[in-house]
């Protein structure tokens, strides 16, 4: 059995899990690239990082990756950013049968390393790193299409029940959130 991995680059918790996702559930993963801010906006609800929670959230980020043996948090600046372009340029990745590399490499870049992921500049940056023309990349994920399929595959999550970044799809049931990689992975054992 395989499952489906939602994520967008935004999100410190969806970085958390790509680092772990595969080795946690042990079986094929498919990465799937979400707009997280729509699927908030579905929700009714928003990030916890534009709230009083803001420094808690940080925190916890912190201690998880620590807790992983991850490297330290580089917060990018700003935080949380215009992720559009990013999350665009991985639909097109996954068109070009590249999206796990484009995503973790993504993701890796705005929480390991501080890129800001709203500069095209750092989205060329992270596609050359993993073998994808840069500029290409940026002028396919500018075309009606792609923005098409961003849209497409967020309002099919939203259906699936994703309520948020990650989330890992099982057959039907949607585990959402870091901390439940490993409720998948019983679910995949069932």
């Amino acid at each position: 059995m395989s499952a489906r991995f939602f994520v967008d680059v935004g999100s410190p918790y969806a970085w958390l899990a790509a680092e772990r996702v595969e080795s946690v559930l042990g079986c094929e993963v498919v990465w799937e690239p979400v707009l997280l801010g729509a699927v908030f906006a579905a929700r009714g609800f928003g990030s916890w990082s534009l709230t009083d929670a803001r420094a808690k959230g940080i925190e916890e980020v912190e201690r998880r990756a620590a807790a992983y043996g991850l490297p330290a948090v580089r917060w990018p600046e700003p935080w949380p950013g215009n992720m559009l372009l990013a999350m665009r340029c991985a639909v097109a990745a996954d068109e070009a049968g590249s999206a796990r590399a484009f995503l973790l490499a993504a993701l890796r870049a705005g929480f390991v390393h501080g890129r800001d992921l709203s500069d095209p500049a750092a989205v060329a940056d992270v596609a050359s790193a993993v073998g994808i023309e840069g500029e290409e990349l940026l002028a396919a994920a500018s075309t009606p299409a792609v923005k098409a399929a961003l849209k497409a595959r967020t309002d099919a999550a939203i259906a699936l029940g994703v309520r948020g970044v990650p989330t890992v799809l099982v057959g039907e049931q949607a585990f959402w959130g870091d901390g439940r990689l490993e409720d998948a992975a019983r679910a995949l054992s069932l």
